[in-house]
Protein backbone atom coordinates (compact mmCIF):
# COMPACT_ATOMS: atom_id res chain seq x y z
CA UNK A 1 0.00 0.00 0.00
CA UNK A 2 1.05 3.82 -0.89
CA UNK A 3 -0.02 7.07 1.24
CA UNK A 4 -0.82 7.94 -2.70
CA UNK A 5 -3.31 5.94 -3.13
CA UNK A 6 -6.88 7.31 -3.19
CA UNK A 7 -9.41 6.35 -0.89
CA UNK A 8 -11.17 3.95 -3.08
CA UNK A 9 -8.47 2.16 -3.97
CA UNK A 10 -7.19 1.38 -0.45
CA UNK A 11 -11.14 -0.01 -0.11
CA UNK A 12 -10.88 -2.22 -3.40
CA UNK A 13 -10.66 -5.61 -3.96
CA UNK A 14 -9.38 -6.65 -7.57
CA UNK A 15 -11.54 -9.01 -9.88
CA UNK A 16 -8.93 -11.87 -10.35
CA UNK A 17 -8.88 -13.43 -13.57
CA UNK A 18 -7.88 -16.95 -14.53
CA UNK A 19 -4.87 -17.94 -14.79
CA UNK A 20 -2.39 -17.75 -18.02
CA UNK A 21 -0.13 -20.84 -17.68
CA UNK A 22 3.01 -20.14 -18.99
CA UNK A 23 4.26 -23.46 -20.12
CA UNK A 24 4.26 -24.75 -24.09
CA UNK A 25 0.84 -27.73 -24.34
CA UNK A 26 -1.41 -26.80 -21.25
CA UNK A 27 -4.73 -28.16 -21.10
CA UNK A 28 -6.57 -24.53 -20.34
CA UNK A 29 -10.07 -25.13 -19.56
CA UNK A 30 -9.87 -22.27 -16.58
CA UNK A 31 -10.74 -18.86 -18.49
CA UNK A 32 -14.13 -20.00 -21.16
CA UNK A 33 -12.19 -19.64 -24.11
CA UNK A 34 -13.47 -20.83 -27.27
CA UNK A 35 -11.46 -24.01 -28.26
CA UNK A 36 -11.65 -23.84 -32.13
CA UNK A 37 -9.98 -20.85 -34.10
CA UNK A 38 -12.05 -17.51 -35.42
CA UNK A 39 -13.53 -18.01 -39.14
CA UNK A 40 -10.27 -17.47 -41.94
CA UNK A 41 -12.08 -14.63 -42.69
CA UNK A 42 -10.93 -13.23 -39.82
CA UNK A 43 -7.17 -13.48 -40.36
CA UNK A 44 -7.69 -12.22 -44.04
CA UNK A 45 -9.92 -8.96 -42.87
CA UNK A 46 -6.89 -8.24 -40.65
CA UNK A 47 -4.27 -8.71 -43.65
CA UNK A 48 -6.23 -6.91 -45.51
CA UNK A 49 -6.34 -3.93 -43.42
CA UNK A 50 -2.55 -3.89 -42.56
CA UNK A 51 -1.54 -4.10 -46.29
CA UNK A 52 2.18 -3.95 -47.01
CA UNK A 53 3.60 -1.49 -44.89
CA UNK A 54 0.22 -1.21 -42.16
CA UNK A 55 -0.14 2.17 -43.19
CA UNK A 56 -3.54 2.16 -41.82
CA UNK A 57 -2.59 2.16 -38.30
CA UNK A 58 -0.78 5.50 -38.06
CA UNK A 59 -4.81 7.12 -38.34
CA UNK A 60 -7.03 6.54 -35.65
CA UNK A 61 -10.11 4.05 -35.68
CA UNK A 62 -13.52 5.15 -36.35
CA UNK A 63 -14.67 6.08 -33.07
CA UNK A 64 -17.84 5.34 -33.26
CA UNK A 65 -17.51 1.84 -35.26
CA UNK A 66 -19.80 2.50 -37.80
CA UNK A 67 -19.41 -0.39 -40.17
CA UNK A 68 -19.36 -3.12 -37.10
CA UNK A 69 -22.24 -1.95 -35.62
CA UNK A 70 -24.21 -1.71 -38.73
CA UNK A 71 -23.02 -5.17 -39.34
CA UNK A 72 -24.34 -6.42 -35.96
CA UNK A 73 -27.24 -4.24 -35.68
CA UNK A 74 -28.15 -6.35 -39.82
CA UNK A 75 -26.87 -9.34 -37.77
CA UNK A 76 -29.95 -9.16 -35.22
CA UNK A 77 -32.09 -7.76 -37.38
CA UNK A 78 -32.07 -3.93 -34.89
CA UNK A 79 -30.93 -0.29 -35.76
CA UNK A 80 -27.40 0.98 -35.88
CA UNK A 81 -28.40 3.43 -33.04
CA UNK A 82 -29.38 0.45 -30.98
CA UNK A 83 -26.02 -0.71 -31.12
CA UNK A 84 -23.16 0.20 -28.75
CA UNK A 85 -19.48 -1.44 -29.42
CA UNK A 86 -16.61 -1.37 -26.93
CA UNK A 87 -13.26 -2.78 -25.68
CA UNK A 88 -14.42 -6.08 -24.50
CA UNK A 89 -17.90 -6.87 -23.07
CA UNK A 90 -16.23 -5.60 -19.60
CA UNK A 91 -15.72 -2.03 -20.55
CA UNK A 92 -19.08 -2.40 -21.52
CA UNK A 93 -20.24 -3.27 -18.34
CA UNK A 94 -17.74 -0.85 -16.57
CA UNK A 95 -19.65 1.80 -18.59
CA UNK A 96 -23.05 0.52 -17.57
CA UNK A 97 -22.07 1.08 -13.78
CA UNK A 98 -21.65 4.82 -14.84
CA UNK A 99 -24.17 5.78 -16.78
CA UNK A 100 -27.16 3.55 -15.99
CA UNK A 101 -26.84 1.97 -12.88
CA UNK A 102 -25.71 4.25 -10.22
CA UNK A 103 -28.93 5.46 -8.31
CA UNK A 104 -30.14 6.21 -4.91
CA UNK A 105 -31.65 2.67 -5.04
CA UNK A 106 -29.55 -0.76 -4.63
CA UNK A 107 -28.82 -2.38 -7.86
CA UNK A 108 -29.53 -6.11 -7.81
CA UNK A 109 -27.51 -9.10 -8.74
CA UNK A 110 -27.55 -12.96 -7.42
CA UNK A 111 -25.06 -13.86 -5.00
CA UNK A 112 -23.39 -16.34 -6.96
CA UNK A 113 -22.44 -14.96 -10.29
CA UNK A 114 -20.10 -13.17 -12.60
CA UNK A 115 -17.18 -11.66 -9.74
CA UNK A 116 -16.45 -8.54 -11.69
CA UNK A 117 -19.96 -6.89 -10.37
CA UNK A 118 -19.42 -6.25 -6.92
CA UNK A 119 -16.06 -5.50 -8.07
CA UNK A 120 -18.02 -2.65 -10.70
CA UNK A 121 -20.16 -2.27 -8.15
CA UNK A 122 -17.13 -1.35 -5.27
CA UNK A 123 -15.03 1.39 -7.69
CA UNK A 124 -17.82 3.42 -9.04
CA UNK A 125 -19.52 3.31 -5.61
CA UNK A 126 -23.04 1.93 -6.81
CA UNK A 127 -24.95 0.26 -3.93
CA UNK A 128 -25.75 -2.70 -4.36
CA UNK A 129 -27.67 -6.02 -2.94
CA UNK A 130 -27.33 -9.72 -3.73
CA UNK A 131 -29.98 -12.15 -4.25
CA UNK A 132 -29.57 -15.53 -3.18
CA UNK A 133 -30.02 -18.18 -5.83
CA UNK A 134 -32.09 -21.60 -4.98
CA UNK A 135 -30.20 -24.62 -3.73
CA UNK A 136 -30.26 -25.74 -7.14
CA UNK A 137 -28.17 -22.71 -8.32
CA UNK A 138 -31.80 -21.24 -10.15
CA UNK A 139 -32.49 -17.57 -10.75
CA UNK A 140 -35.99 -16.86 -9.77
CA UNK A 141 -37.18 -13.32 -11.41
CA UNK A 142 -39.91 -13.21 -8.61
CA UNK A 143 -36.81 -12.46 -6.09
CA UNK A 144 -36.20 -8.83 -8.12
CA UNK A 145 -39.35 -7.07 -7.79
CA UNK A 146 -38.01 -4.50 -4.55
CA UNK A 147 -37.54 -1.27 -5.28
CA UNK A 148 -33.59 -1.14 -6.94
CA UNK A 149 -31.76 1.14 -8.89
CA UNK A 150 -31.39 -1.83 -11.98
CA UNK A 151 -31.03 -5.43 -12.35
CA UNK A 152 -28.04 -7.30 -13.47
CA UNK A 153 -27.19 -10.94 -14.28
CA UNK A 154 -25.64 -13.36 -16.96
CA UNK A 155 -27.70 -15.35 -18.64
CA UNK A 156 -26.50 -18.26 -18.93
CA UNK A 157 -25.44 -17.41 -15.51
CA UNK A 158 -21.50 -17.56 -14.43
CA UNK A 159 -20.42 -19.45 -13.23
CA UNK A 160 -22.71 -22.11 -13.17
CA UNK A 161 -24.03 -22.17 -16.49
CA UNK A 162 -27.87 -22.33 -15.79
CA UNK A 163 -29.78 -20.20 -18.27
CA UNK A 164 -33.39 -19.03 -17.78
CA UNK A 165 -36.46 -19.00 -20.61
CA UNK A 166 -36.68 -16.14 -22.44
CA UNK A 167 -40.18 -15.57 -20.60
CA UNK A 168 -38.86 -15.06 -17.53
CA UNK A 169 -36.46 -12.37 -18.50
CA UNK A 170 -39.79 -10.64 -20.16
CA UNK A 171 -41.32 -11.03 -17.19
CA UNK A 172 -38.83 -9.52 -15.12
CA UNK A 173 -38.19 -6.83 -17.56
CA UNK A 174 -41.91 -5.78 -17.57
CA UNK A 175 -41.77 -5.54 -14.00
CA UNK A 176 -38.95 -3.32 -13.57
CA UNK A 177 -40.16 -0.42 -15.88
CA UNK A 178 -38.29 2.13 -13.41
CA UNK A 179 -35.24 1.47 -13.71
CA UNK A 180 -32.82 -0.58 -15.83
CA UNK A 181 -32.48 -4.27 -16.37
CA UNK A 182 -29.10 -5.64 -17.64
CA UNK A 183 -28.96 -9.09 -19.31
CA UNK A 184 -25.31 -10.08 -19.66
CA UNK A 185 -24.97 -12.65 -22.32
CA UNK A 186 -21.36 -13.82 -22.93
CA UNK A 187 -22.22 -17.35 -23.10
CA UNK A 188 -25.86 -16.93 -24.62
CA UNK A 189 -25.19 -18.23 -28.17
CA UNK A 190 -24.18 -21.90 -26.24
CA UNK A 191 -28.06 -22.68 -26.09
CA UNK A 192 -29.94 -20.27 -24.12
CA UNK A 193 -32.20 -17.68 -25.70
CA UNK A 194 -31.15 -14.18 -26.11
CA UNK A 195 -33.12 -11.23 -24.68
CA UNK A 196 -32.03 -8.69 -27.80
CA UNK A 197 -35.47 -9.71 -29.84
CA UNK A 198 -37.05 -7.89 -26.40
CA UNK A 199 -35.45 -4.24 -26.84
CA UNK A 200 -38.16 -2.71 -29.12
CA UNK A 201 -40.71 -3.41 -26.55
CA UNK A 202 -38.60 -2.34 -23.48
CA UNK A 203 -37.10 0.79 -23.44
CA UNK A 204 -35.33 -0.47 -20.08
CA UNK A 205 -33.73 -3.13 -21.39
CA UNK A 206 -29.98 -3.78 -21.87
CA UNK A 207 -28.49 -6.59 -22.94
CA UNK A 208 -24.61 -7.59 -23.20
CA UNK A 209 -22.88 -9.52 -25.84
CA UNK A 210 -18.55 -10.21 -26.52
CA UNK A 211 -17.44 -12.26 -29.53
CA UNK A 212 -14.71 -13.73 -27.10
CA UNK A 213 -16.86 -16.96 -26.64
CA UNK A 214 -18.86 -17.93 -29.71
CA UNK A 215 -17.16 -16.63 -31.75
CA UNK A 216 -13.12 -16.89 -30.85
CA UNK A 217 -11.98 -13.20 -30.56
CA UNK A 218 -11.15 -13.28 -26.68
CA UNK A 219 -8.01 -11.56 -27.98
CA UNK A 220 -9.60 -8.76 -29.83
CA UNK A 221 -11.47 -7.13 -26.90
CA UNK A 222 -15.00 -6.39 -28.53
CA UNK A 223 -18.18 -6.39 -27.08
CA UNK A 224 -21.47 -4.77 -27.04
CA UNK A 225 -24.86 -3.60 -25.84
CA UNK A 226 -28.01 -3.51 -27.06
CA UNK A 227 -30.89 -0.97 -26.28
CA UNK A 228 -33.11 1.66 -26.28
CA UNK A 229 -31.04 4.37 -28.19
CA UNK A 230 -31.36 6.58 -25.03
CA UNK A 231 -29.70 4.12 -22.98
CA UNK A 232 -27.00 3.89 -25.72
CA UNK A 233 -26.34 7.59 -25.76
CA UNK A 234 -25.67 7.49 -22.11
CA UNK A 235 -23.16 5.07 -22.68
CA UNK A 236 -21.79 7.22 -25.85
CA UNK A 237 -21.93 9.81 -23.18
CA UNK A 238 -19.59 8.24 -20.93
CA UNK A 239 -17.20 6.51 -23.38
CA UNK A 240 -16.47 9.77 -24.81
CA UNK A 241 -15.55 11.40 -21.67
CA UNK A 242 -13.23 8.60 -21.09
CA UNK A 243 -11.61 7.30 -24.36
CA UNK A 244 -13.35 8.20 -27.82
CA UNK A 245 -11.33 5.39 -29.24
CA UNK A 246 -11.76 2.10 -27.61
CA UNK A 247 -12.01 -0.37 -30.64
CA UNK A 248 -8.75 -0.60 -32.53
CA UNK A 249 -8.43 -0.38 -36.48
CA UNK A 250 -8.11 -4.94 -36.42
CA UNK A 251 -10.66 -5.31 -33.74
CA UNK A 252 -13.12 -3.42 -35.52
CA UNK A 253 -11.85 -5.71 -38.77
CA UNK A 254 -11.77 -9.05 -37.37
CA UNK A 255 -15.32 -8.53 -35.64
CA UNK A 256 -17.12 -7.94 -38.73
CA UNK A 257 -15.72 -10.89 -40.55
CA UNK A 258 -16.62 -13.21 -37.63
CA UNK A 259 -20.12 -11.72 -37.51
CA UNK A 260 -20.03 -12.29 -41.69
CA UNK A 261 -19.48 -15.65 -41.59
CA UNK A 262 -22.41 -17.20 -39.93
CA UNK A 263 -21.37 -20.85 -40.84
CA UNK A 264 -18.53 -20.87 -39.26
CA UNK A 265 -19.79 -19.75 -36.38
CA UNK A 266 -22.41 -21.89 -36.31
CA UNK A 267 -20.37 -25.02 -36.61
CA UNK A 268 -18.29 -23.90 -33.71
CA UNK A 269 -21.16 -23.40 -31.62
CA UNK A 270 -22.51 -26.74 -32.51
CA UNK A 271 -19.44 -28.74 -31.78
CA UNK A 272 -18.79 -26.60 -28.39
CA UNK A 273 -22.21 -28.19 -27.37
CA UNK A 274 -21.73 -31.74 -28.38
CA UNK A 275 -18.56 -31.48 -26.32
CA UNK A 276 -20.35 -30.19 -23.31
CA UNK A 277 -22.57 -32.88 -23.58
CA UNK A 278 -20.04 -35.31 -23.86
CA UNK A 279 -18.22 -33.96 -20.85
CA UNK A 280 -21.45 -33.78 -18.47
CA UNK A 281 -21.60 -37.50 -18.98
CA UNK A 282 -17.90 -38.47 -18.62
CA UNK A 283 -18.11 -36.25 -14.89
CA UNK A 284 -21.50 -38.00 -13.93
CA UNK A 285 -20.01 -41.41 -14.56
CA UNK A 286 -17.30 -40.30 -12.26
CA UNK A 287 -19.75 -39.43 -9.91
CA UNK A 288 -19.90 -35.54 -10.49
CA UNK A 289 -23.10 -33.71 -9.95
CA UNK A 290 -22.99 -31.58 -12.48
CA UNK A 291 -25.04 -28.11 -13.21
CA UNK A 292 -27.57 -28.71 -16.44
CA UNK A 293 -25.54 -25.68 -18.53
CA UNK A 294 -26.21 -23.59 -21.84
CA UNK A 295 -22.96 -22.29 -21.66
CA UNK A 296 -19.44 -23.74 -22.89
CA UNK A 297 -18.84 -24.07 -19.24
CA UNK A 298 -19.95 -26.74 -16.91
CA UNK A 299 -19.98 -26.76 -12.74
CA UNK A 300 -19.53 -29.68 -10.79
CA UNK A 301 -18.88 -31.24 -7.55
CA UNK A 302 -17.85 -34.21 -6.38
CA UNK A 303 -18.63 -35.18 -2.77
CA UNK A 304 -15.95 -37.44 -2.61
CA UNK A 305 -12.94 -35.08 -3.08
CA UNK A 306 -12.34 -31.81 -2.31
CA UNK A 307 -11.82 -28.95 -4.42
CA UNK A 308 -9.16 -27.11 -4.05
CA UNK A 309 -7.35 -30.97 -3.73
CA UNK A 310 -8.37 -31.71 -7.02
CA UNK A 311 -7.24 -28.42 -8.90
CA UNK A 312 -3.60 -28.40 -7.75
CA UNK A 313 -3.52 -32.20 -8.53
CA UNK A 314 -4.58 -31.35 -12.03
CA UNK A 315 -2.26 -28.56 -11.75
CA UNK A 316 0.03 -30.83 -11.97
CA UNK A 317 -0.81 -33.24 -14.62
CA UNK A 318 -0.61 -28.99 -16.62
CA UNK A 319 -4.44 -28.99 -16.48
CA UNK A 320 -6.38 -26.18 -15.40
CA UNK A 321 -9.75 -25.60 -14.43
CA UNK A 322 -11.44 -22.72 -12.71
CA UNK A 323 -11.88 -22.70 -8.43
CA UNK A 324 -13.73 -19.75 -6.51
CA UNK A 325 -12.66 -19.95 -2.45
CA UNK A 326 -16.57 -18.00 -2.23
CA UNK A 327 -19.66 -19.11 0.22
CA UNK A 328 -21.64 -22.04 -1.41
CA UNK A 329 -19.25 -22.65 -4.39
CA UNK A 330 -16.23 -23.35 -2.62
CA UNK A 331 -16.42 -27.43 -3.42
CA UNK A 332 -17.13 -26.67 -7.52
CA UNK A 333 -15.33 -26.84 -9.91
CA UNK A 334 -15.77 -24.20 -13.34
CA UNK A 335 -14.56 -26.25 -16.25
CA UNK A 336 -14.47 -25.01 -19.73
CA UNK A 337 -15.14 -26.89 -22.61
CA UNK A 338 -12.27 -27.94 -24.73
CA UNK A 339 -11.50 -30.05 -27.89
CA UNK A 340 -13.05 -33.48 -27.23
CA UNK A 341 -9.42 -34.53 -26.44
CA UNK A 342 -8.74 -31.93 -23.90
CA UNK A 343 -12.12 -32.94 -22.41
CA UNK A 344 -10.70 -36.58 -22.73
CA UNK A 345 -7.25 -35.86 -21.32
CA UNK A 346 -9.39 -34.34 -18.21
CA UNK A 347 -11.18 -37.22 -17.72
CA UNK A 348 -8.30 -39.44 -17.94
CA UNK A 349 -6.35 -37.75 -15.57
CA UNK A 350 -9.42 -37.70 -13.02
CA UNK A 351 -9.73 -41.59 -13.05
CA UNK A 352 -5.70 -41.49 -11.92
CA UNK A 353 -6.13 -38.83 -9.48
CA UNK A 354 -9.38 -40.45 -7.91
CA UNK A 355 -7.28 -44.40 -8.26
CA UNK A 356 -4.43 -43.08 -5.69
CA UNK A 357 -6.48 -40.09 -3.67
CA UNK A 358 -6.42 -40.02 -0.36
CA UNK A 359 -8.54 -37.59 1.52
Amino acid sequence: MSRYWSDIVHRLTPYVPGEQPVIAHPVKLNTNENPYPPSPRVREAIQQELGDAGESLRSYPDPTARKLRETVAAYHGIRPEQVFAGNGSDEVLALTFQALLKHDKPLLFPDITYSFYPTYARLFEVDYRTIALDDSFAIHVDDYTAPNGGVLFPNPNAPTGRPLPLADIERLVAKNTESVVVIDEAYVDFGAESAVTLIDRYPNLLVIHTVSKSRSLAGMRVGFAFGNPELIDALNRVKDSFNSYPLDRLAQVAAIAAYEDDAWFRDTCTKVIASRERLAAGLTALGFEVVPSAANLLFARHEGYDAATLVARLREKEIFVRHFKAARIDQHLRISIGTDAECDILLDALRDIFSAYVG
